[in-house]
């Protein structure tokens, strides 16, 4: 019998699964992706929990949701963070990796595998995408040096997939993937855990819904709230919980 999967994963609104937006208005996303793809590869159920929440920066991610992840006793833990205070300039990149290494060393602590990823680079399409990019090199520099010589680590880094950065991975917001890019992201996952993805998730073939914004429209939808938030100090994931704050069975399709 294979062993049990007890997988939770913790983040922000890369790892919540946001322009992932299935028909009824939820979001799906990478790791939702990954519970159900891991499933379908093993052929047994495994038990999922999703305590991430959009807009979280990485210090807030690890002090409301690491330890409560720990708790639900997993086999593994992915963990993403840090593309939010990226964005802020002022917040150090060694800042951003030490949080990192204390939730890697209390997976170590616990004995649970922790599955790394970077999120996906973004900057090309976005204002100040010079300055993004060298930020985003940093911290994918910082966190690789820190995971250096660890072989009982799950890797699965997408800032350095080129392809990825293309638009057509992109939602229309040009901060969150879409349903292409999610899938993408699941395919690496599974393949660094040793499962088997659909070959179609490297490039699904989907409709193109996005809709690519003029400059004016970009700032009223996008740009501008975004710009509102952080001068008010608020956040996208105030006052929203957790989409799965508890393990639930994801079976196996018949695939």
């Amino acid at each position: 019998m294979p062993a049990e999967v007890r997988y939770v994963a913790i983040g922000d609104s890369f790892t919540e699964g946001v322009g992932d937006e299935l028909p009824d208005g939820t979001v799906r996303g990478w790791a939702d992706l990954v519970a159900q793809g891991w499933a379908d590869s093993r052929g047994e159920a495994i038990s999922y929990a999703n305590l991430a929440i959009r807009g979280k920066l990485i210090q807030p991610i690890v002090e409301e949701q690491l330890e409560r992840a720990l708790a639900l006793r997993p086999t593994h833990l992915s963990f993403n963070g840090g593309g939010n205070d990226m964005l802020r300039p002022r917040t150090p990149i060694s800042r951003v990796a030490d949080v990192f290494s204390r939730v890697l060393r209390r997976c170590d602590e616990e004995g649970v595998t922790m599955i790394v990823l970077s999120g996906a680079n973004p900057s090309a399409q976005l204002p100040l995408s010079g300055l993004i990019q060298r930020r985003g090199d940093e911290l994918s520099r910082e966190v690789t040096e820190r995971i250096r010589g660890r072989d009982d680590l799950v890797v699965a880094l997408n800032w350095p997939d080129a392809e990825l950065s293309h638009t057509s991975f992109w939602s229309e917001d040009r901060l969150h993937m879409n349903s292409r890019g999610h899938h993408r992201v699941a395919a690496r996952v599974l393949e660094a855990l040793g499962e088997t993805p659909p070959a179609d998730w490297w490039r699904l073939q989907e409709p193109d819904s996005a809709v690519a914004l003029g400059r004016g429209r970009y700032f009223r939808e996008h740009l501008g709230p975004w710009l509102r938030r952080r001068l008010t100090g608020t956040s996208s994931g105030d006052g929203r919980q957790a989409k799965y704050g508890d393990w639930f069975s994801v079976e196996p399709r018949n695939v």
